[in-house]
């Protein structure tokens, strides 16, 4: 079996909801003889995972009780509010966002099933991601998001032993991958974050040869050029590109990039969705005023300073969906963090009327 066809023009939120509830209990598909009972998926996969379609992909965040246990019961109303409030029909699950790497294995394997069942039918596309800083873990998270039906997996790049080249960074990939072979992989590029700086234009060299089901990556860096490199070299449209610094899309969109994933997304997805239908009439004045406007509202927050607590806590004034605390060692975002960021964000006036 091929791949599965390719996100193009993806925009997707990063979502990571939680709750102390068990997974749910469920009949073994086709194969799930294979695989132990937590294995085994709680709704059957998206037959429609394979549809492309232009638009966003938000970085979930990890709804919480206030104990900070994940909040799974959030994810229902957190998928129908992206849908229908936010036109984004794409998530990338447990990334950064979602404070993924903050989680033990079963919150992760619980907040993927959840995020399948509940977007069966309603979501287009639903990237999980499966790193962690051990490869067992990481290969056990990619066999799971294959069982349950994923549109694709994602792997940052170890970052405690960290490797130094190309080649050790690709052994790392291929070892995860092969554990999912029919599932699209996407590297998940952040240098700022894993000090790893081993640049994308070089590891794509032969990268098929080794990694078959090797699909693009989630790009997550300023370096324009590197990222223009790629897709240069990307003559045959065969990787995809999929740009993680909100405030510099239009950039990305510039040189190439074919999809978006990225916090933002969960609370101005319509707007970044609009931006992309802009650019491609084009209308590059109308887009350029999106961006603008996106890019004053993080520069502004980013100054009172921006993280994932913050922006989880934007997520909640703006949804009306209780996001809940941030996992230690994050701490809450303060109040007057938040009066402040939303006198800002309910001052900008969009071009189309909001």
């Amino acid at each position: 079996m091929t791949p599965r066809k390719k996100l193009e023009g993806l925009v997707a939120a990063t979502i990571t909801p939680m709750t102390p509830d068990g997974q749910q209990k469920t009949e073994p598909r086709s194969g799930g003889e294979f695989f132990p009972q937590q294995l085994r998926p709680p709704c059957p996969p998206n037959a429609e995972r394979g549809k492309r379609e232009l638009g966003v992909a938000p970085n979930p965040f990890s709804p919480a009780q206030f104990s900070r246990q994940i909040n799974l019961p959030v994810i229902r109303q957190y998928v129908d509010y992206l849908v229908n409030e936010q036109n984004v029909k794409n998530v990338f699950v447990n990334g950064t966002t979602g404070e993924g790497l903050s989680l033990s294995i079963q919150e992760r394997k619980q907040l993927a099933e959840e995020w399948m069942c509940q977007g069966k039918d309603k979501l287009d596309h639903v990237i999980i991601h499966v790193g962690a800083l051990n490869l067992p873990e990481c290969q056990e998270l990619a066999r799971h998001a294959a069982v349950i039906g994923a549109g694709g997996i994602a792997v940052i790049a170890p970052f405690f032993f960290k490797p130094t080249n190309k080649d050790e960074l690709v052994a790392f990939l291929q070892k995860i991958a092969s554990e999912a072979p029919e599932v699209p992989f996407y590297y998940y590029h952040i240098p700022p974050l894993t000090g790893v700086k081993i640049r994308v234009e070089e590891l794509l060299d032969g990268i098929k040869a080794q990694i078959p089901n090797f699909q693009g990556v989630k790009f997550s860096d300023t370096d324009l050029l590197d990222l223009a490199q790629c897709i240069n070299k990307n003559e045959t449209g065969e990787f995809e590109f999929l740009y993680g610094v909100d405030e510099q899309l239009l950039g990305a969109l510039a040189v190439g990039a074919n999809g978006a994933v990225g916090s933002t997304y969960n609370y101005l997805g319509r707007q970044t969705n609009l931006m992309l239908q802009a650019f491609a009439k084009p209308d590059l004045a109308l887009a350029q005023k999106y961006q603008f406007l996106t890019g004053e509202f993080l520069n502004f927050v980013i100054k009172l300073g921006f993280g994932v607590a913050q922006t989880k806590a934007v997520m909640t004034f703006v949804s009306g969906i209780p996001m809940g605390p941030p996992r230690l060692p994050l701490v809450d975002a303060s109040s007057e963090f938040i009066v402040k960021a939303k006198a800002k964000l309910d001052s900008i006036v969009w071009p189309d009327g909001d």
